[in-house]
């Protein structure tokens, strides 16, 4: 699929604002005053500024708001409310952590389990779409959250639980390319299917349905060479986890730490631009851009 900017910054961003949300909503670290307001403000301007980058994909985004009437069918209706509900609450205990000295423990409970709940929504407005084979797999929920917890962990100061996450994170980012790539020939989709035509034989494109471009192969078809994916994928790991699990491994100071989470961001932010690029529709296969295997 088409690798849109503004959704790139908007899954990265928000899924880093949350995750550290969920880290100073369980106490982590215990801050209150000053540091507290700096901690908080952080992860607002992250988690609403990646919400409010997602706007700029539609087409009219005065119609933002017209994602919270579909809350029964839709993971993006689903995600809005979950992300109102989630700084609300850390809202009411960023007040009494800020104001008052005070952190009330089951607000932050409740606010550290509606983040999550944001950060999984997110995932599975994609994870959902049996189109796009290569997302439509329990590990992509799983990314985003792994994703969200580390770089949440980071920005939070967690260094031990920073560098398990991280670990993990890499791991599973790895298994994801795996077993992804073999997403799309083991879909069943094929050329038959993707015309209606299977009862006939085996079909083959002879010829494009148009010559023209339109919106469908503008957003759903992006083909990335299998060299220069390769080249993207070592490059997402390294930032990802490997240069951050090294840099965190050396004596701490906040300089190494900056760079350790400027690392990830970097790291993660390529890694879902090929999240996007690599992301094989369905739809491919009726235009003649996917090969039938």
């Amino acid at each position: 699929m088409h690798p849109a900017p503004s959704i790139i910054l908007f899954t990265v961003l928000s899924g880093l604002g949350f995750g550290l949300l969920f880290w100073l909503g369980l106490g982590f670290p215990p801050v209150t005053g000053f540091s507290a307001f700096a901690f908080f403000t952080i992860a607002y301007l992250l988690a609403i500024g990646g919400l409010i980058s997602s706007t700029f994909h539609l087409g009219n985004p005065q119609r933002a708001l017209k994602a919270f009437t579909q809350w029964q069918t839709s993971w993006l209706s689903r995600e809005a409310w979950l992300s109102v509900f989630a700084l609300t609450f850390m809202g009411l205990y960023a007040i009494g952590a800020v104001f008052f000295a005070t952190r009330i423990a089951p607000l932050g409970w409740i606010g550290s389990a509606l983040a999550l709940a944001t950060v999984y929504a997110t995932s599975m407005i994609y994870g959902q779409l049996k189109t796009v084979p290569r997302w439509n797999q329990p590990t992509t929920p799983a990314l985003f959250l792994m994703l969200s917890l580390a770089g949440g962990a980071l920005l939070a100061g967690q260094v031990t639980y920073a560098l398990i996450l991280i670990t993990l994170s890499g791991v599973l980012q790895g298994a994801v390319w795996y077993l992804g790539d073999t997403r799309f020939a083991k879909s069943g989709t094929t050329m038959e299917t993707a015309t209606g035509l299977g009862t006939i034989g085996k079909v083959t494109a002879f010829e494009p349905p148009h010559t023209g471009n339109n919106y469908l192969l503008k957003e759903m078809v992006h083909v990335v060479g299998r060299k220069h994916s390769q080249k993207l994928r070592i490059i997402a790991i390294t930032l990802m986890a490997i240069l951050p699990i090294i840099l965190l491994l050396l004596p701490f100071s906040h300089t190494l730490g900056a760079l350790a989470a400027l690392s990830h961001l970097a790291g993660v932010l390529t890694s879902r631009w090929l999240f996007f690029a690599e992301a094989e529709h369905v739809i491919g296969l009726y235009y003649g851009k996917r090969e039938s295997t």
